[in-house]
């Protein structure tokens, strides 16, 4: 039976007397100098420490995982501890300010996070303020943090500028450090402008999200193929005929629909367009939060679909783009994983990193990745702390923290 050797049990290892050196168990014993390093200062712990480059065993990167994740999560809670009190995130020069609510009673590390994206948009600040405040009465989970956030612009694209993926990326990390979220358990959802963020974010996101839910928007140019992993609620009043909106959430439905045919593992969806209904549902689209809240994200799928949109990522599941600039919007990259046998197709830049972990391959045997029909890798990849580290700081996410790296040619 295998037991994770848990961050608890390794601190109380390493604080019993009766361990001595000569008895200690190989985890114990490979990461007192981690625990050391961990325990330094944030400002003194160097990031080329012979340390991080140390090969681990899968249980000892098991703990490095938890230990470095703990040290990451307080460094967060201080630097954040202000901006939750006062509830706005500053970005450059632009701010993210939110309402929240909280409901049932999950332990700390298991709560779930419900980001709610209000409507208006190209509209006077005051209009915008009630779409806001209307938005955190919108929706009630049975359980979980329900947050609705105020747009920092207040121009019609106001859910999908680019300064809106960071804050996101920033707000998600604060609640999991102090609030206690679950990385696993995020969601995203919203009404009319905030439908159209949902059609723009969730894609460009998905690797964030557990589920997503489009209420009563438009997608203007936003695709669907990167939804593969991401299950995703269409919910539209038959007679929302505005900008053909009705008509185009039928489409969007029926084509999730034929992906999903293609390939069932992927494009789980839920469609609900309500007969003789306008732009206002009257409440009837709440049922989508009970059908989100079945679903919980999986880090590591063993296949994705990349499309970059206008708004490009370097990061996206367990593949990463060194050169932020190498991504240009509609590149596509369609990856698989079959046994230790990675495969990349489309537009995989030089330099491409994959990002590796025991629930992905297994990283005690070989690895093979192949990109475009041609080998690019085959070998071991030991796992090291440096790649947590980086995981870490990108995003207050153990879930997803890689434990090796691959560099592509």
């Amino acid at each position: 039976m295998h037991h994770r050797f848990t961050i608890a049990a390794f601190l109380i290892l390493l604080a019993t007397p009766a361990l001595a050196e000569p008895r200690q168990s190989p985890p114990v014993r490979s990461l007192n100098k981690l625990s050391n390093w961990v325990g330094q200062p944030d400002a003194a712990r160097r990031s080329d420490a012979p340390v991080l480059r140390r090969p681990l065993s899968k249980a000892e990167a098991e703990v490095a995982v938890d230990l470095l994740a703990a040290a990451r999560s307080r460094t967060v809670a201080a630097a954040d501890r202000q901006a939750m009190a006062g509830q706005a995130i500053t970005i450059g020069d632009r701010t993210l300010r939110w309402e929240s609510r909280r409901f049932g009673d999950a332990p700390f590390g298991k709560r779930s996070l419900w980001i709610s994206m209000h409507g208006g948009g190209n509209a006077a600040p005051a209009v915008n303020d009630r779409q806001w405040h209307n938005q955190i009465g919108l929706y009630a989970p049975a359980e979980g943090i329900y947050l609705a956030p105020r747009a920092p612009t207040d121009t019609w694209n106001l859910w999908h500028e680019a300064h809106i993926d960071p804050l996101f990326q920033r707000l998600i990390d604060v609640q999991v450090a102090i609030n206690g979220v679950d990385p696993n358990r995020v969601y995203l959802l919203g009404y009319s402008a905030g439908g159209d963020g949902v059609w723009q974010l969730a894609p460009r996101m998905a690797d964030r999200f557990a589920a997503a839910a489009m209420m009563a928007g438009h997608p203007n140019e936003a695709g669907v193929a990167s939804l593969r992993n991401l299950p995703f609620g269409i919910f539209m009043g038959g007679a929302d005929a505005a900008y053909d909106r009705n008509r185009i959430a039928a489409e969007k439905s029926a084509e999730l629909a034929r992906l999903h045919a293609a390939d069932p593992d992927g494009y789980v969806s839920m469609t609900r367009i309500y007969p003789g209904l306008p732009h206002w549902m009257d409440r009837k689209d709440a049922e989508a939060l009970p059908w989100m809240a079945g679903f919980t994200r999986n880090p590591w799928p063993r296949r994705i679909v990349w499309v970059q949109d206008d708004v490009t990522h370097d990061r996206f599941y367990w593949l990463h783009l060194p050169d932020a600039a190498a991504a240009k919007a509609g590149d596509r990259i369609d990856a698989a994983v079959a046994g230790q046998t990675i495969t990349l197709t489309g537009t995989v830049p030089a330099g491409t990193i994959v990002r590796l972990s025991d629930r992905l391959v297994d990283l005690d045997k070989p690895v093979r990745v192949v990109v475009n029909g041609r080998k690019a890798f085959a070998g071991k990849v030991p796992r090291t702390a440096a790649p947590i580290v980086t995981s870490l700081e990108e995003r207050l996410d153990p879930a997803s923290a890689a434990t090796a790296l691959v560099r592509l040619p």
